[in-house]
């Protein structure tokens, strides 16, 4: 059964918003901090943005001002809402939980595509 289930990718043009989600199906999530990592074609992972278990946030200079993360505690999901596409936000968009940076695990991974 996997620990994280992202949805919400796909294509998109120039300009366009997404929100991405991950969910969780584990009962500590409260506990956990979140993040959002993205891969694109020939690159390496990186970060995009984190919120911690207490709801601190931090996110990559790449996308602050135009990306949101937030979590529903209640749902076992955080999400990542995208405004502002450029094409160079495409890339496969992978959800990390972690408990105080230990008992990692990451999602399958959910398709964005920014094109015209």
């Amino acid at each position: 059964q996997a620990q994280l289930v992202e949805s919400g990718g796909g294509l998109v043009q120039p300009g366009g918003s997404l929100r991405l989600s991950c969910t969780s199906s584990r009962s500590i999530f409260s506990f956990q901090n979140m993040a959002w990592y993205r891969q694109a074609p020939g690159n390496q992972r990186e970060f995009i943005a984190g919120i911690s278990s207490g709801n601190v946030v931090n996110y990559a200079d790449s996308v602050k001002g135009r990306f949101t993360i937030s979590r529903d505690n209640a749902k076992n999901t955080v999400y990542l809402q995208m405004n502002s596409l450029k094409p160079e936000d495409t890339g496969v968009y992978y959800c990390r939980s972690d408990f105080r940076g230990l008992d990692i695990y990451w999602g399958q991974g959910t398709q964005v595509t920014v094109s015209s």
